[in-house]
């Protein structure tokens, strides 16, 4: 056989892989022949090699130009070595998002809040099972765009240091400790166990030390002392690594003490390379590498920035700066080997996820389509949900609630807005279900639940809803086109109710291609009443709004067309006239994989408070619903709204409207529950002194709202502890962009905070029987400790465990406290069960004013109950006890 048919014989065999085999039979059929011819000719396909040489060779075939094609992450297929088109872009933070239809868990703060690290594993795992079977039914239908692929950009274990920053959201809270051990179990499920294959890559992210200002990210110099880089911006990442084995790396965007994320010889080659022995690939957070240049000014030109990141360790970037790179090599600025370095710990990757093996030898291109959505991934959701949520204040037993009241009032902005409920980096579920519809479906057949939203969000942001089909005039007119010219001839125009779709990774007609079609809708609506109206997008198309043929909402121009989230994206104010009728046209093209449009409005509204208080004046309870909402808090956000600034807060009160109704329920004097959705701390100082029953949920996720209710009405024993602490008012935090730990967290924290870290009430009552452990330690000595806890009421529940440690001297630049162990138990009712910690060696260091870890003969104080020293809930008595601690 000529060598050119041979080659492209081989390139049909490799592509052949990239089929599940258990779907596609045909594609196997005469597997055995061909791979062996294959086989015979390139090694790089020859599974019976380790994988180091399968790489060398692969890489060997490579041209300069070839090779750096496949360091971006959309790259290209090189069709004469079989290599098919991938994108490294995906994502799965709380469940696989904007791929189309997935199982959809609490926002990465929620999980936190669980402290289960065994339920994260168990999420992570489901995560993954998601990731392969989507990725292989794209990779049958040779779909191999961004978020189709196997490399997930998740977890993020930056430290939320500060409840102003909107991207907390993402993260397992302030505690390095807590983030790590929540981490390593994650990574571990996403990656999973065979022992040649990983099921996906996790990528830990943002390194190193980047947790805002949001907006200034791209030009911001974070800057910290060597004792706070060791003692708080490392750990989480060292164990992610080393205990996980995360096998990829995202550098963040801002400058470390003046290096360049992804361009750090502190962070990426002496920490991460030489201390820490990471084998894995780095990607650059997405346009972080032009960065350098165009806002941190390191360097002059995109060949510079695109060398030095290359040569500092950067093997991948998120963007289009590494197509300068042939030009570096020809100016000198790097060399071909460097390159090689680079690709190589990239195609380990590709190898590593068997994506030049046929399907059939790796296990994990086996899992079925129907593990997406399965019902026992809702469970989990369902599970996951439940564990999250803390239960802040209970006073006089006002929960659980009876389900056979005759009336219950549901207030507040957030009762019925099901899309918040996901937080954001998310997938869309099938269902979700919002607090409102989970309390209906709760409560007893002769129990009235009546709803009013009661205010606007915050000033700024009012209230969207789906404009209904009652509003517009007539039908619309929807006209579907294949490829995205509106002018050329519509493939099929039929009507539609109103402008709210969801295609998840399907296109609207079978006959169109998923990935590359348009829609425009035409028609007209009246307004019921005269006033200012905001309209707004939540799409993941470019999506275009005229209003009487004029433009007044774009997309495009406000999110980059790859991020693909159901961003809300809203009009100034539109006045409009009460029976006038205008003309209303919108389009929309497809760019990714899930395909969303929905078209809300803000109807000007007067009578919200007053409607909500009449809703309430005759029921029997009260539940009201408040928050914030992805729309507020999270990445580069760009409306514009009284205490938020580019997705970050600048107060961490409860935005005014939302506090005004709180009081104003209040002096109802009705039993009234307080559900918090948010994804972060809040002060919720005058609710915590008036409102007798405080109820923390995050975004929960699809679950949300059975979740919620099976709480409030106690079909479900709370057991969350906070992951972050609510502090009283921003008087009580440094500036925001001081980055040096002096008083921020729990462990350097001196205030009193409103709830602390590690809080969280139960149904349950928990006393600590005793604390076993050695009263001397020698260095190099672990320890043993032992903690009997009883569950003393009358109802089964769970109890965190916590373990704190400090030093009776405290050293400068040292935590005063910290947690060193946590496990969350079942304990049933009136039964006593041991929980087991081994602290490590390491436990007793501190670290010097240069960073080095030391240890010193002193006297510690070790600490066991259900939350922190003297700030512990649900027991009688947090039992501590003296370590005399000695070097040798």
């Amino acid at each position: 056989m000529p060598t050119t048919l041979k080659v492209k014989r081989a390139a049909r065999v490799l592509a052949a892989t990239f089929v599940v085999a258990a779907s596609c039979i045909s594609c196997t059929t005469h597997q055995p022949e061909q791979t062996e011819r294959t086989l015979a000719l390139s090694p790089y396909l020859n599974t019976a090699l380790p994988i180091e040489a399968r790489v060398d060779d692969l890489v060997s075939r490579m041209t300069l130009e070839e090779k750096i094609s496949q360091m971006e992450n959309a790259s290209p297929a090189i069709e004469r070595l079989g290599i098919p088109e991938y994108n490294w872009w995906t994502e799965g933070l709380h469940g696989v998002a904007r791929a189309g239809l997935a199982t959809v868990f609490p926002q990465a703060i929620g999980l936190a809040a669980t402290w289960d690290t065994e339920l994260m594993h168990d999420v992570a795992t489901a995560i993954g099972d998601e990731a392969r079977a989507k990725h292989h039914a794209f990779a049958a239908r040779d779909k191999r765009f961004i978020y189709q692929g196997l490399t997930i950009w998740s977890p993020n274990i930056n430290i939320f240091r500060d409840p102003r920053w909107g991207r907390g959201q993402e993260t397992y809270g302030e505690d390095p400790y807590l983030t790590g051990k929540m981490a390593v179990p994650f990574i571990q499920g996403l990656q999973g166990n065979d022992e040649k294959y990983l099921k996906t890559v996790a990528t830990v992210k943002h390194f190193a030390v980047h947790n805002g200002p949001e907006p200034e990210r791209h030009y911001f110099d974070a800057k910290t002392n060597e004792q706070d880089l060791q003692l708080t911006y490392l750990p989480q990442f060292e164990m992610a690594i080393k205990e996980g084995g995360a096998q990829s790396l995202m550098c963040a965007y801002n400058r470390y003490n003046g290096e360049p994320a992804c361009a750090s010889p502190t962070l990426l080659q002496k920490i991460l390379r030489e201390q820490w022995q990471f084998s894995g690939f780095v990607v650059s957070d997405c346009g972080a590498v032009e960065d350098i240049h165009k806002f941190h000014k390191v360097t002059d030109t995109p060949e510079q920035s695109a060398a030095m990141a290359v040569k500092l360790g950067t093997d991948l970037n998120c963007g289009k700066m590494y197509r300068y790179l042939k030009s570096a090599v020809e100016q000198g600025l790097v060399s071909e080997h460097e390159i090689d370095v680079a690709l190589k710990r990239l195609m380990t990757a590709r190898m590593q996820l068997g994506m030049f093996d046929p399907a059939a030898e790796v296990k994990f291109a086996q899992i079925p389509y129907e593990t997406v959505n399965s019902p026992a991934h809702k469970a989990l959701a369902l599970d996951a949900a439940r564990k999250s949520i803390v239960l802040l204040k209970n006073e006089n037993k006002t929960l659980p609630l009876d389900k056979n009241l005759r009336k219950i009032a549901v207030i507040g902005p957030n009762a019925d807005q099901w899309l918040m409920l996901l937080g954001n980096y998310n997938g869309v579920p099938e269902k979700t279900i919002t607090p409102l519809e989970g309390i209906k479906n709760a409560v007893g057949p002769n129990t009235q639940v009546s709803y009013a939203p009661g205010s606007e969000l915050a000033d700024g942001m009012p209230l969207f809803e789906p404009i209904a089909a009652e509003s517009f005039d007539a039908q619309l007119e929807m006209a579907l086109f294949d490829g995205s010219d509106f002018n050329s001839p519509a493939v099929k125009v039929m009507q539609t109710p109103n402008i709210d779709v969801n295609w998840s990774d399907k296109a609207p007609l079978p006959s169109l291609n998923d990935d590359n079609f348009a829609v425009k809708w035409q028609g007209s609506l009246t307004a019921p009443i005269t006033g200012e109206y905001r309209f707004a997008f939540r799409s993941t198309c470019n999506s275009k709004l005229f209003i009487d043929g004029k433009e007044v909402l774009n997309t495009k121009y406000h999110f980059r067309d790859e991020y693909g989230d159901p961003r809300h994206l809203q009009t100034d104010p539109i006045p409009l006239k009460k029976g006038q009728s205008y003309a209303i046209t919108v389009t929309a093209i497809e760019t990714y994989a899930d395909a969303q449009v929905q078209l809300a409005w803000a109807p000007p509204r007067s009578r919200l408070q007053e409607t909500a208080l009449a809703t309430a004046k005759d029921a029997d309870a009260i539940i009201l619903v408040m928050g914030l909402t992805p729309q507020l808090e999270g990445e580069e956000m760009k409306v514009a709204v009284k205490g938020f600034r580019g997705g970050d807060r600048t107060d961490i009160q409860l935005p005014a409207p939302q506090e005004q109704l709180i009081k104003a329920i209040s002096k109802l004097n009705k039993p009234t529950v307080l559900v918090m959705l948010n994804g972060s701390a809040i002060a919720l100082n005058w609710a915590n002194e008036h409102i007798p029953a405080i109820i923390e949920g995050w975004y929960p996720g699809q679950a949300a709202g059975t979740a919620l209710a099976d709480v409030i009405f106690g079909d479900y024993n709370p057991a969350g502890r906070l992951p972050v602490t609510f502090y009283r008012s921003v008087d009580d935090l440094p500036a925001f962009e001081d980055y040096a730990l002096t008083q921020q967290t729990y462990r350097y924290f001196e205030g009193k905070p409103l709830y602390p870290f590690g809080y969280g009430l139960s149904y349950s009552q928990f006393d600590y029987q005793s604390l076993l452990a050695p009263t001397k330690v020698n260095q190099g000595q672990s320890v043993d400790v032992e903690v009997a806890v009883t569950n003393t009421s009358e109802r089964d529940g769970e109890e965190v465990v916590q373990l704190y440690l400090s030093r009776d001297t405290r050293i400068a630049g040292n935590p005063i406290r910290q947690l060193v162990g946590f496990k969350r138990v079942f304990i049933e009712a009136g039964s006593t069960q041991t929980v087991h910690f081994k602290l490590p060696p390491s436990t007793f260091a501190y670290v010097d004013s240069k960073g080095v870890k030391r240890h010193q003969s002193d006297q510690f104080t070790l600490s066991a109950g259900g939350g922190q020293p003297e700030q512990a809930v649900n027991s009688g008595l947090v039992l501590t006890q003296k370590l005399e601690f000695h070097q040798h």
